[in-house]
């Protein structure tokens, strides 16, 4: 009996997937909800896992072809060679020698998948341990390599030869993923439909971090491990912001302005596969340390490509870091519909003027960008203002003034 493997059924939102990774191959033995394939779309890389038991009998779809809504993508034959049967069944001589590589062969067996990363990344792809079936190499195995302290890399043959004919002036093209493709668009999209304008103000973080240094160990100790940051009171102020100017909270449909009622937050997080942003939702209601929280899984589900599309849909107001790279300033980019995004920076020692003396203190820009149509200057303005006296009386925030 055969069991149809087929893609999700994707959300409105998307119309396509790629299909990115076979993790098995034709013949390979499977088991119930086992991984079988990745399938990556313009926002997230969704798992399809096995629906039974049983080997892996045809591959409809190849690594790198467009997949459909729904769309039957393999078959699996129910109750043949499983794991259990797999270990007691007979086996002729001539199937063992079949099945298993041959000692004397030096050839290396690897996934398409992991090959291309290989190539992409110039790593001798015989000098990685297989993990898979008959000591195959997969693409998690390339990337385990490539995060193991020390793991030496080496270019490619292709790429020595070609530089040694150009002078060492290697080129390599590589296809965009879908979700670089999508944020391209997207980018390119805010550029010609809004009316995007930055403003700029500079906080002063010494209360901010004198706070943090305070109760850092206690703060973890309470909060099962959680750690105090700096983004905690920087959603929650934009929170109390957003309540006071409503517009910067809006959005723009046609002809009318939606007013939201609550502040859905997104976070923005830099992943390999390019920036995501996960949203928390009714972050009016949320405390410092659930925010803090709510982050850091974010954050670790970003790395390990496990955000759902419902985590990343929706949001009222966007807040991006990218101090922690080292950004000085920046002009941060709107995330459509919504209509403004706060820019935070690099904290940077520098003198400044107070009460009449020059004093170091840490200092941190931010930056508004809001879309002009919708927002007036003076209203961006006061906002950012309003977050950045928060941010220097944090007991504001803990007091809710």
């Amino acid at each position: 009996m055969a069991a149809d493997i087929k893609a999700p059924n994707y959300p409105e939102s998307i119309q396509e997937g790629t299909l990115s990774t076979w993790h098995k191959s034709e013949g390979d033995a499977v088991e119930r909800d086992e991984l079988i394939v990745e399938i990556e779309t313009d926002k997230v890389v969704l798992e399809v896992v096995a629906p039974a038991s049983g080997k892996l009998m045809q591959i409809l779809k190849s690594e790198g072809e467009v997949v459909a809504s729904n769309e039957l993508i393999a078959r699996i034959e129910e109750g043949a060679f499983t794991s259990k049967e797999s270990g007691t069944r007979k086996t002729s001589k001539a199937q063992i020698e079949a099945d298993s590589p041959s000692p004397k062969s030096n050839a290396v067996v690897a996934n398409p998948a992991a090959k291309k990363l290989a190539l992409e990344h110039g790593i001798d792809i015989a000098s990685i341990p297989g993990s898979g079936k008959d000591g195959r190499i997969t693409k998690e195995d390339v990337v385990n390599y490539r995060s193991a302290a020390g793991a030496p890399e080496r270019v490619s043959d292709t790429d020595e030869a070609l530089g040694s004919q150009i002078g060492e002036r290697v080129e390599r093209r590589v296809a965009m993923t879908r979700m670089r493709a999508r944020i391209s668009e997207r980018l390119l999209e805010v550029t010609h439909t809004t009316a995007s304008l930055t403003t700029f103000n500079e906080v002063d973080m010494s209360s901010l971090m004198d706070l943090r240094r305070q109760y850092q160990d206690e703060f973890t100790k309470v909060h099962s491990g959680t750690r105090l940051g700096f983004m905690g009171f920087f959603v929650k102020a934009s929170v109390e912001a957003l309540k006071r100017f409503p517009l910067v909270n809006a959005s723009i449909d046609g002809a009318e302005i939606v007013y939201h009622g609550y502040q859905d937050i997104g976070v923005a997080v830099s992943t390999e596969r390019g920036l995501v942003v996960p949203v928390l939702r009714n972050a009016e209601n949320m405390s410092i340390a659930s925010v803090e929280s709510g982050i850091s899984e974010y954050a670790s589900k970003a790395k390990e490509g496990k955000l759902t599309i419902e985590e990343m849909t929706g949001g009222t107001f966007t807040i991006t870091n990218g101090g922690v790279y080292g950004s000085l300033l920046s002009t941060p980019i709107i995330n459509p519909p919504q209509t403004a995004i706060l820019g935070m920076h690099k904290i940077q020692e520098r003198p400044i003027a107070l009460d009449g003396e020059s004093v170091i203190r840490p200092m941190m820009y931010l930056a508004l960008s809001y879309d002009h149509r919708l927002i007036d200057g003076k209203e961006a303005v006061q906002f950012l203002v309003t977050v950045k006296e928060l941010i220097e009386n944090p007991a504001k925030i803990l007091l809710e003034i």
